[in-house]
């Protein structure tokens, strides 16, 4: 890595206009001073362009129709030039010292190729909210390549503007599978990151996360079918694109199915998704992903009775 490196912050939008100017200004009032920053707009029909264009020369605008945040994740970063990249959804803010913080670790470690980062949520008037992303994070290096490898699933990971990479690893991991069935994912990327290099976790709240009655995920309790799409979605996308990881793929789309049975939504869209995933798999897997399913059954019951019963 040069010294003072360029950092790219990608902020990735859709109808978000009454958030947007306050995610884009925390990005520019950044106390490390080389970067570059751009706006991705997934098709927006409020007043997000108008806002965007305000900005003039200050930021990159990437202009597109509507395909979803692993569209925009893919055009922002062909979009960018830094050595490092991260990503900023657009209802969220970044702390003045985040990208320093960012760049002092990529720049101690050379293996480092991730460095992900707690997140303290707030309200949409910017009040503290009682939780943190993360918050048994230490700062340390991180290797969990051979986990999984090995099919299993990596400490609680945080959303995407905690996400932070060397240009080098994402060059392995972008473009990614596109879809409009999820509006909102980051985990095929947060996932492959941890799988491809070695990174570092770093304690401090970095970002603030806004909750909102138009949270894709966070805290809402009445989606839970659309979590299962991403894990669904994901875990077809890493078997397909990095088959090398199909023990963790199946995991995860076992996880999904989960997932999908407790929304008790009867979604055809993740039925669809189930249904061609297993067709393309063989017996064992099969019986692997079943499995799975029920072991995590077994596991729930455990604590559903230690929980009505002993009240453990």
């Amino acid at each position: 890595m040069t010294s003072n490196p360029l950092v790219s912050i990608v902020i990735t939008n859709y109808n978000y206009d009454k958030f947007l100017d306050r995610a884009i200004d925390s990005a520019l009032n950044q106390t490390y001073q080389n970067i570059e920053v751009i706006v991705v707009d997934d098709g927006s029909q409020d007043k997000s362009r108008k806002i965007i264009t305000s900005y003039g020369n200050k930021i990159i605008p990437i202009l597109k129709e509507n395909g979803g945040q692993p569209s925009c994740y893919n055009e922002g970063f062909l979009g960018s030039q830094g050595e490092i990249i991260c990503f900023l959804d657009s209802d969220d803010i970044f702390l003045p010292t985040k990208v320093a913080e960012l760049v002092r670790v990529f720049e101690s470690f050379a293996e480092v190729t991730w460095c992900f980062h707690s997140i303290q949520l707030i309200t949409e008037k910017g009040e503290l909210l009682d939780v943190v992303v993360t918050p048994n994070y230490i700062s340390q290096q991180c290797d969990f390549r051979g986990r999984i490898k090995m099919g299993k699933i990596p400490p609680a990971l945080p959303p995407s503007s905690g996400l932070s990479f060397r240009r080098s690893l994402l060059e392995k991991i972008l473009p990614m599978p596109t879809t409009k069935l999820i509006s909102a994912s980051d985990y095929y990327i947060k996932f492959m990151a941890v799988a491809l290099g070695k990174g570092f976790t770093l304690s401090e709240n970095l970002a603030h996360q806004c909750i909102h009655d138009n949270n894709a995920a966070t805290l809402r309790k009445d989606r839970q079918h659309i979590k299962a799409r991403e894990y669904l979605l994901t875990g077809k996308w890493i078997k397909q694109e990095f088959p090398q990881f199909k023990k963790f793929a199946n995991k995860l789309f076992a996880v999904g199915i989960m997932l999908d049975n407790n929304a008790k939504n009867n979604s055809y869209e993740n039925h669809e998704i189930v249904q061609d995933y297993l067709k393309n798999i063989s017996i064992y897997e099969k019986i692997n992903i079943n499995t799975i399913i029920q072991y995590f059954l077994i596991i729930g019951g455990i604590k559903s009775i230690l929980k009505n019963v002993f009240n453990y």
